[in-house]
């Protein structure tokens, strides 16, 4: 195995013997210099799939070394259109792999098979292509300038790469967010350097050989796996040959990156935590906002970032929809990911399993209503050892309850009447954060007055999930810095030259 990184994203069932994601750099697969690494258990029965290479400056200097040269060699000399060309083929490549690719995500995340097959994986590929199109057709602004000789002047910009940049992926969706930050990055012609979650270490490491097999130049794309503190994410976030960082993850440890990225002045695209909440008034279409909820209170056991753990329904249906949202929890089939019909997967880890479990016991101890849930299932045989929660709802509980004003990021939501507009949209406000919300209403000016209101930075309304990807997308407040997708990628990918010519 130690010579075949694709072999990393094999299913626990299928593997053979214990395998070793190594790092990618310069176009090559090698391990830690000190020989560190560390564990890789399946969320599914907690089984040990393999070791991860945990790298250390030493990784984090040769990666910022082999970037740096390929934007002084081949890939620095390529035109737009070269570059368009070839990240076309990186998505072809990872859609040819589909299998591969699918297969290393389920053993990572241990969710449905389904999911990865129809959202996570396709998505990823696609990401490569549609900003690849996109560098290719924003246009720069240009400005002819009057001077006193009358002659004039003519200012335009250029876009430049900005250099080299660190991508910090989180677990929950680790292809699609990795390649949502890679595809702009190399597509604005910039070399990358991931450092994927210490739980998800098998596409970042697969994508290396689709990078090899379409010719993308050595150094473009490279992978330093590891933990945070005083491993790669430090000496990754601190190195000043790495131009920006954009990461995904929590508010917790978006700030110790600003204070790592503080010496040398570099630039930050963070998205954020969130306690994202979900209005529907009384007029909805009653159905599609179940329909709607469900997805995002539970899809993917509760772990999205845009998810929704806090719900605010008007009084008149706040019964029915309680017992309505009841019934589509309890339907939830619970199974490992190859599993025919299963929807809900298990949590990434123990660790993470340990922390929803301590929120479900918050709940209970400070009087909440369990409507359903709140425990873990039984499962048989091995995957009684895994990281499963139950999917939960709460009611009854006051504004200022652990559950309503933290982040879980589990499969579960806590919902509460309201009795008029004001009030849905003051309690909707009442967080730190302000990444999502979910609005659900037949009223169309409610909509628009109600959405223009809410301090987040997406609104999706009687819709959830529904992304155009050259929309701007991110968090205000404690959500996040910046704003990506489309040409708000370009923003932060490249650097914005003016050229000004006197005639």
């Amino acid at each position: 195995m130690a010579n075949d990184p694709s072999a990393a994203g094999a299913p626990p069932a299928a593997a053979a013997a214990l395998k070793s994601f190594k790092h990618f750099i310069n176009g090559e697969f090698v391990d830690s210099k000190g020989g560190k690494s560390f564990e890789k258990r399946s969320p599914a029965d907690n089984t040990l799939i393999g070791h991860v290479q945990e790298g250390g400056q030493p990784e984090i200097d040769a990666a910022v070394a082999a970037a740096k040269a390929a934007m002084e060699g081949p890939w620095g000399r390529m035109s737009i259109d070269e570059r368009a060309a070839l990240l076309h083929k990186v998505a072809d490549e990872i859609t040819r792999r589909f299998g591969d690719f699918v297969a290393a995500e389920m053993a990572d995340t241990g969710q449905p098979k389904s999911m990865m097959e129809h959202a996570f994986i396709p998505r990823g590929a696609a990401n490569f292509k549609i900003f690849a199109d996109v560098v290719k057709n924003v246009a720069t602004e240009s400005f002819m300038t009057p001077t006193p000789d009358g002659a004039g002047a003519l200012n335009y910009a250029l876009r430049v790469p900005k250099g080299v940049i660190g991508v910090i992926c989180p677990w929950n969706a680790p292809l699609l967010l990795m390649t949502w930050k890679v595809g702009p990055a190399m597509a604005c012609g910039n070399a990358v350097i991931v450092k994927p979650s210490e739980e998800t270490p098998g596409t970042a490491t697969l994508l290396g050989e689709v990078m090899n097999a379409v010719g993308v130049p050595k150094g473009v794309y490279n992978v330093v796996h590891g933990l945070g503190p005083n491993s790669a994410g430090e000496f990754l976030t601190k190195h000043e040959g790495v131009a920006a960082i954009t990461f995904t993850g929590e508010t917790r440890t978006g700030a110790a990156i600003i204070k790592n990225t503080s010496d040398g002045i570099r630039d930050v695209s963070f998205e954020l935590g969130g306690k994202n909440a979900g209005l529907i008034f009384a007029d909805c279409d009653f159905d599609a906002a179940i329909e709607g909820t469900m997805r995002s209170v539970f899809l993917n056991c509760g772990q999205v970032c845009l998810g929704t753990e806090r719900l605010y329904v008007e009084r008149p249906i706040f019964d029915k929809f309680v017992a309505a949202l009841k019934a589509k929890a309890e339907a939830l089939k619970t199974g490992p990911s190859e599993e025919k019909g299963v929807n809900l997967g298990p949590l990434i880890s123990k660790e993470h399993q340990t922390k929803v479990l301590s929120y479900y016991a918050k709940a209970k101890a400070e009087g909440a209503t369990i409507v359903t849930g709140g425990g873990v299932p039984e499962m048989p045989g091995a995957l009684a050892n895994g990281s499963w929660v139950q999917p939960t709802i709460w009611t009854g509980l006051p504004e200022t309850a652990s559950v309503i004003r933290e982040e879980i990021f589990g499969p579960c939501c806590h919902i509460t009447p309201f009795d008029d507009e004001a009030d849905a949209i003051r309690m909707a406000n009442d967080t730190k954060y302000g990444l999502s919300t979910a609005i659900w209403t037949s009223n169309l000016s409610r909509a628009h007055r109600v959405a223009a209101k809410v301090e987040v930075g997406i609104t999706w309304i009687n819709s959830w999930f529904l992304r155009d990807l050259r929309t701007p997308f991110g968090g205000s407040k404690q959500s996040g810095i910046g704003r990506e997708g489309g040409v708000h990628s370009l923003e932060f990918y490249t650097e914005l030259r003016n050229v000004c010519v006197k005639l």
